[in-house]
């Protein structure tokens, strides 16, 4: 199985080639390219918040404990709370993640559960859409790609690395197939994973219909006021 410095190369070589085309070929901005990079690197550490212990599950709790708050700070102002509010909450968040997820992870997690499964993917996928609040559905969808991308980058790592080649051909692992899966051992875990799922899609879809409305109506106004600004004041027509 691959280790932690496995999974953080193979998740950053991943993501840098996403930023770099994206910035190159689809004209993004360089520093929303920046950002699906970095993110891509970091989900690459997502799936092994199931371990029991050890760097993976430390650098994992720690980089989502600190990265959701920030993220969520945009609709934090659109709610036009004070700034010792947006601290408070903030400050909360990171406390609930740090210390109340991490409980529930080494209390009822199972390594190689849901966690390590394509359904998580598209989870992460979806808490990020829902948390990076940008005007521009585009780079929405571009950053909450990037964590899928390197949520899945992890779980073929750990497929490739469950097939050996022997003198007499490849060898599969009793691991081979524990990661990219879409039902665990456990019927819980499934229920529980599928309803997320489901919940944060509902979500995220009518987050989506409300953005891309509001970019459309954003857009109308700004074409109307350059018409505004081309047409001369009456005082300047002639008769």
């Amino acid at each position: 199985m691959p280790g932690f410095r496995e999974h953080i190369t193979g998740s950053t070589i991943v993501g840098v080639t996403y930023g770099a085309a994206a910035w190159y070929a689809g004209g993004l901005p360089p520093l929303t390219c920046t950002l699906a990079a970095g993110l891509c690197a970091a989900s690459g550490m997502m799936p092994d918040l199931d371990s029991d212990s050890g760097r993976p599950l430390q650098e994992s709790i720690g980089f989502v404990a600190a990265v959701i708050p920030v993220m969520l700070l945009p609709r934090m102002h659109h709610l036009s709370l004070s700034l010792e509010a947006t601290i408070i909450i903030g400050g909360a968040i990171y406390l609930a993640i740090r210390f109340g997820l991490a409980w529930l992870l080494n209390t009822y997690s199972v390594h190689r559960g849901m966690f390590h499964s394509v359904p998580a993917a598209a989870v992460a996928g979806l808490a990020v859409f829902l948390a990076f609040d940008s005007f521009d559905p585009m780079r929405r969808y571009f950053v909450a790609g990037a964590a899928v991308l390197g949520y899945l980058t992890h779980l073929v790592l750990d497929e490739i690395w469950a097939v050996r080649l022997g003198l007499f051909g490849p060898k599969v692992k009793k691991s081979f197939g524990t990661a990219m899966k879409f039902l665990g051992g456990e019927a819980w875990a499934n229920i529980v994973t599928y309803l997320l799922l489901v919940a944060l899609g509902a979500c995220a879809a009518y987050d989506a219909h409300k953005t891309e409305h509001n970019a459309v109506v954003r857009q109308q106004m700004e074409q109307a006021s350059r018409v505004y600004q081309t047409q001369p004041a009456p005082w300047q027509y002639r008769r």
